[in-house]
């Protein structure tokens, strides 16, 4: 028995009716899938811009430092000059300054003792100093201060109490500088 043409049509329209439901699931698949996409690309670019700011941020800040470094330079070439002593006088240099501020601030100290430590290639001495200074607490905070203040500079890496009496305290100090070679 030979199919009618009935049956065949009947086939032929649910296979096309099934094609369409194919494409129509199809659709929503790649509309739900773009959408979604659409979403993910707008957080993305989101981040991209956020991170681009972030960029155009440091290269600011690239650039203004980079136009800052002649001014770093000569301010560190000033701090140099000023604040280092040269090594040709720098012994009695600091022996007056350190003695001028001790005798303003009414401490008496047990003398200087120096001690040099070369710094290769960095065209400077380490001078460590030690000291003893005696007098009432106003005139040691007085020191310091002095010390703070002082043009030269100074570095207090130790500061040891080393007896008290009534009235007096005696400080053991440590401190460093640096001479220009």
């Amino acid at each position: 028995m030979k199919p009618s043409w009935q049956t065949w049509k009947k086939w032929a329209a649910a296979a096309v009716a099934l094609v369409l439901l194919l494409d129509i699931a199809l659709i929503v698949f790649l509309w739900n899938i773009s959408r979604q996409d659409r979403g993910d690309l707008n957080s993305q670019r989101q981040l991209l811009t956020a991170e681009a700011k972030l960029l155009k941020a440091d290269v600011s800040r690239g650039e203004a430092i980079r136009a800052s470094l002649p001014q770093v330079g000569k301010d560190s070439d000033a701090f140099y000059r000023e604040s280092f002593l040269d090594a040709s006088s720098g012994y009695s240099d600091i022996e007056a300054d350190l003695g001028g501020i001790a005798s303003k601030a009414g401490v008496k100290t047990s003398g200087f003792t120096f001690k040099e430590k070369p710094v290769p290639g960095r065209g400077v001495t380490e001078m460590s100093i030690a000291t003893s200074v005696s007098a009432d607490y106003p005139s040691i905070i007085q020191f310091i201060n002095g010390l703070e203040r002082s043009k030269n500079f100074y570095l207090l890496d130790n500061l040891q109490l080393a007896s008290a009496s009534p009235g007096s305290i005696r400080l053991d100090l440590s401190l460093h500088t640096f001479f220009r070679t």
